[in-house]
């Protein structure tokens, strides 16, 4: 049985709908395009509208990234329990927890209002088409910066990690994209696209699995009770769709820009803004 919407799940949402939720959220998560505005829309086309399933079938996607990134990951933990010398730079995991602070705080401040009001297709039509210009209008201002200028994730700052952080919180609005956020201010920052981009997926480890925490540990009845099978498999497509995705992206960024995500984006909104006036969604 399909998801009853405006009405919290009593049964399995069944495995076809798990699997393409799964399949929406691997894929989205870490492009500039909003994996949370893709689920609510996908949801309520399947019939449903469940915010904590949508948020707690992250922990696949992300896991994927922890897989992915693992040596750098391991490197790190090494680093970070070593004896570290004058001038070296800043830990990796010292930059994610500082860059993760300001959309914790935000977010567990936020959080029932985003689920019961923002959570929307109204939301995730106008953020889109938002956040689609503001990428072009990104990318004719990076034109005009010097290359030379662009910088790696080795030469961040604990203060740039915050600057990263801050833009992250722009993402608690549904259909903004955390990964289109988080990008964008490394950009602004000055860093490259990939190292903004990579940057932006290990940044997702602390944030996504907070997130998924929060809501298993409030809604575990459901999710880890007749939700449990659909949740599993959803995690699991999740995890798979992600590990396939993120090295195709990251070589796409090597050579080109953001600007085909920024007019998906208004195409995208622009398609929803038409549905909900037609009354489908």
């Amino acid at each position: 049985m399909l998801i009853t919407q405006g009405t919290e799940p009593a049964e399995s949402i069944g495995w076809v709908a798990a699997t393409i939720l799964g399949i929406v959220e691997g894929v989205t998560e870490f492009l500039p395009v909003s994996s949370t505005g893709h689920l609510i829309v996908a949801n309520r086309f399947l019939g449903g509208d469940d915010p904590a399933f949508e948020v707690a079938i992250q922990i696949g996607a992300i896991s994927a990234i922890a897989v992915l990134y693992r040596a750098r990951l391991l490197t790190a933990t090494k680093q970070l329990f070593a004896h570290s010398e004058p001038g070296v730079r800043c830990n990796l995991w010292i930059l994610l927890v500082m860059a993760a602070i300001p959309a914790a705080v935000l977010g567990l401040s936020l959080g029932d209002f985003i689920d019961d009001v923002l959570f929307s297709p109204l939301t995730v039509a106008s953020t889109l088409v938002g956040g689609g210009v503001l990428l072009l209008v990104l990318e004719r201002w990076l034109e005009k910066r010097p290359p030379t200028t662009e910088r790696g994730i080795d030469q961040m700052t604990i203060p740039q990690a915050i600057g990263v952080g801050l833009f992250q919180c722009l993402a608690l609005v549904p259909g903004t994209s955390r990964s289109g956020a988080t990008i964008a201010g490394a950009l602004v920052l000055g860093f490259s696209r990939v190292a903004a981009a990579e940057f932006s997926f290990l940044v997702g480890l602390p944030v996504l699995y907070g997130a998924c925490l929060v809501k298993l540990t409030s809604d575990y009845e459901r999710l880890l009770g007749p939700l449990l099978v659909d949740f599993l498999i959803a995690c699991a497509v999740s995890f798979v769709s992600a590990y396939v995705v993120v090295g195709p992206f990251v070589r796409f960024l090597q050579t080109k820009t953001f600007r085909v995500f920024g007019w998906y984006r208004i195409v995208v909104g622009g398609a929803l803004f038409a549905l909900i006036a037609a009354d489908v969604l």
